[in-house]
């Protein structure tokens, strides 16, 4: 990548998690959408992973739902549930991974199917057959599991572009653009719909890689709103975002 990997100069305070069990997690976050469905909580699905994951024990939340402090302030401290979808003709087959906010898989269910012709009854049954092997693993939250936050300093790509503490005009947020995720981030949808932006996650809460074909650099999180930033032709060039997660 070109001289935007500047940007994680700085330092960063982060915490370092033992991240090897489900037990040091109480809370895991579920998507309002799977990637391989066109429409929130599509046949009740992420909802019913939610359930699942309640009845296991965590303290799970779907979407934009009201989240308690401890998590508001660190998102790493909850697991991001995933579901997959292996195309078959005859057979529903969803694999269910929790993963930790780097996107290492902490656990991986076995591959749950249903041969179901009812799409509501089979993507039900494939997600409760999943759900077995996780009902066959010990859990119980861990509070002792998580150690102090410590300094860790990202080296930056060498480059002979302007520092990291240019200062470039703004560009307004031209319209909202929704977040659907992905294996490793999000891609940036607009209306019609168009996919504007890849976001590739990073080792930093609320701060992404990006890529939109044309230009490579990072978006990030500053007082409650979005920015897109990279350089062109030397110069640091800085786009506000409306982003809805």
């Amino acid at each position: 990548m070109k001289a935007s990997a500047l940007f994680i100069l700085l330092l960063f305070t982060v915490t370092a998690y033992s991240q090897n069990t489900i037990n040091n997690y109480k809370y895991v976050l579920v998507p309002e959408r799977f990637n391989f469905f066109k429409s929130d909580d599509q046949y009740g699905l992420n909802n019913l992973t939610r359930s699942l994951l309640n009845e296991k024990g965590f303290t799970a939340f779907v979407g934009r739902e009201e989240l308690p402090p401890e998590l508001v302030a660190n998102k790493c401290n909850a697991l991001i549930a995933e579901v997959l979808e292996k195309n078959s003709l005859f057979v529903t087959k969803l694999t269910l991974l929790l993963k930790d906010c780097q996107g290492n898989i902490i656990f991986k269910s076995k591959e749950g199917k249903s041969r179901e012709k009812d799409f509501q009854a089979a993507y039900d049954e494939a997600l409760r057959d999943a759900f077995s092997s996780l009902k066959d693993v010990p859990y119980k939250y861990d509070s002792t599991a998580f150690t102090q936050p410590r300094q860790v300093a990202v080296v930056p790509a060498a480059s002979s572009t302007a520092p990291a503490s240019a200062s470039p005009a703004v560009a307004e947020a031209t319209g909202i653009l929704y977040a659907q995720a992905t294996s490793n981030g999000y891609q940036l949808i607009d209306t019609t719909p168009k996919k504007v932006l890849t976001l590739l996650k990073t080792s930093m809460q609320d701060y992404f890689i990006a890529e939109n074909g044309a230009s490579n650099g990072v978006v990030f999180k500053k007082n409650g709103e979005w920015f897109f930033e990279y350089y062109k032709d030397d110069k640091l060039v800085s786009h506000k975002l409306q982003i809805k997660f």
